[in-house]
């Protein structure tokens, strides 16, 4: 038996024993729990401690960590091997954030002297707008910009625009994704072409709903402006600037094959929200990044920030059989938190077959959903507290939301108090001898008191994880993600899988254009199942 097997065998054994403790009996029993399972890094703190393992599963999650060579795998990832063995590259995108005088290689080759060389020509052109010397075909100013994405092309930077922004901001950055026309429409509302900036994100330049929101803003923009004044308007971002050119981008920035779609906000993908935040900004939050990767790379196993959050959820997902996990972010900024990381884990880790093409011998990652707190309170969270099954819970707290929060009168403590009471709700829960007391001493009569008790029970023993920040500053926003980045990783590591590769996106991409070939023919093609015939033939009347 391997020593991974061992170490996997170790910790469901462990599992199974704690299943059946309760969490807030670890605390009597451990003193020291606390400090060993808070952690702090990069400005952001961790509390793990309301996790459903022991001293003894904590410990049995460590060695899974050290047998599965967590360290040697990060040490491969930072030194550009092909850690994405399928397509055979490397995974870089810590050289993305990395300081310019870094030596970042791909495959032996050097490339932090590129990225620092595209950072400087994202930071002057987002001067050269700013300033008003960057101007449209027609000489005038920028005041809008469209970006145009779609999953990490669109996810990623749309999060950093949320939770940055100012409120009245100088550049109204909007934008797309869907293929659905009206989110075009949309984006385009009340906006002036002359004054426009269209910013084009498709690393290969041939992703099928890029390329269709693109044709649709290239129509708008030629209303307006001829074809050589609407190359001004056009920005490609892409690892295939021919292809931009040819499309009509009038300039493009660029980024390699080793930056993948989902940790790709770090490189030009993110153009759009440099040049509306200001390069200052974005830099910013390339420093808080820069900063978790330090962390990452330099501290012990047991003190890592992403080792252990990984550890946590692969000891509740594979230890203890839980497979959903909510992301509950009580800052409005960080809205969009849960879908950012609904792509970056459930692209990443969700696999069948192992990095040799056997199949997995674990559970590879839970279904990721969530809402800001407190509006998941009013919807989701009554399964999570009452429901049979037991989904953990991750809370991402801000201490200082907003200068808005700090001028009321109780600041932001509604809002965060908000998120330590359901973490504390969900660990503590109530009896029903409990909930029958509170009624009689409110002078509930007692039949009806027994007959309520039982709906105002809550099992508790529900485990979660605390992370706070002090306010939601660009470089807490970059550590928090690649804290997130680092810890898909990790689990990655531990379930033996390439975190890398999506060929999963592919099989629907290549189905859809035989059924629009289908289309065009004006019927379902022979031997096409009588499901999807049936369906076709309904939506083309």
């Amino acid at each position: 038996m391997t020593p991974r097997a061992q170490a996997l065998d170790m910790l469901r054994a462990v599992a199974r024993k704690d299943a059946d403790a309760r969490i807030v009996h670890h605390f009597a029993t451990d003193p020291g729990r606390l400090e060993r399972m808070g952690v702090e890094a990069a400005g952001l703190y961790l509390d793990l401690s309301k996790q459903a393992w022991s001293a003894e599963g904590f410990e049995a999650a460590i060695d899974l960590a050290r047998a599965c060579d967590v360290e040697g795998r990060r040490a491969a990832l930072f030194g550009g091997e092909a850690v994405n063995n399928t397509e055979g590259r490397a995974v870089l995108h810590p050289a993305l954030r990395a300081a310019d005088d870094a030596d970042f290689r791909a495959l032996g080759e050097p490339v932090s002297k590129e990225v620092a060389e595209t950072r400087r020509a994202m930071a002057r052109f987002a001067a050269d707008i700013g300033s008003g010397a960057e101007t449209g075909g027609t000489k005038q100013p920028f005041q809008a910009i469209v970006h145009i994405g779609i999953g990490g092309s669109d996810l990623g930077p749309r999060l950093l625009w949320d939770a940055l922004r100012p409120l009245e901001p100088t550049i109204d950055l909007r934008f797309v994704a869907n293929i659905d026309p009206r989110d075009m429409a949309e984006a385009l509302a009340g906006l002036d072409p002359e004054t426009t900036l269209v910013v084009v994100v498709s690393k290969t330049f041939t992703t099928q709903e890029t390329l269709a929101n693109a044709e649709l803003a290239k129509a708008w923009l030629a209303n307006s402006l001829s074809p050589k004044r609407m190359a001004r308007h056009l920005v490609g971002v892409t690892a295939a600037p021919e292809k931009a050119e040819a499309f009509g981008c009038g300039r493009t920035f660029g980024f390699r094959d080793w930056v993948g779609g989902r940790y790709s906000l770090w490189s030009a993908v993110s153009l759009s929200v440099a040049v509306a935040l200001g390069w200052d900004v974005f830099e910013r939050v390339l420093d808080g990044a820069r900063a978790m990767d330090q962390h990452f790379l330099e501290v012990d196993l047991e003190r890592n920030a992403p080792v252990l959050l990984a550890l946590a959820q692969v000891f509740n997902v594979e230890g203890l059989g839980r497979h959903a996990r909510t992301v509950a972010p009580y800052a409005h900024g960080l809205r969009r938190l849960s879908a950012f990381l609904q792509q970056l884990e459930m692209e990443s880790n969700g696999k069948r077959v192992k990095r040799d093409g056997a199949p997995v011998d674990t559970a590879t990652g839970p279904i990721v959903f969530g809402e800001p707190g407190t509006n998941g309170q009013h919807a989701f969270f009554q399964q999570i507290h009452q429901g049979p099954q037991v989904i953990p819970a991750e809370f991402v707290v801000v201490a200082h939301t907003s200068e808005a929060a700090a001028d009321a009168g109780e600041g932001d403590a509604p809002l965060w108090s908000n998120a330590l009471a359901q973490a504390q709700a969900l660990m503590l829960g109530k009896t029903g001898a409990e909930a029958r007391a509170e009624m009689l001493a409110a002078g509930v009569e007692e039949a009806e008191a027994d007959r309520l008790a039982p709906h105002r029970a809550f099992p508790g023993n529900r485990p979660s994880t605390t992370i706070l920040m002090d306010a939601l500053t660009p470089e807490a926003v970059g550590a928090l993600l690649a804290l997130y980045e680092h810890k898909t990783f990790v689990e990655g590591v531990i379930q033996d899988i390439n975190s890398f590769d999506q060929w999963g996106v592919e099989l629907g991409k290549v189905l859809a254009k035989a059924i629009l070939r289908d289309v065009a023919a004006g019927a379902p093609s022979e031997g096409l199942d009588p499901s999807t015939a049936e369906l076709m033939k309904r939506l083309m009347v």
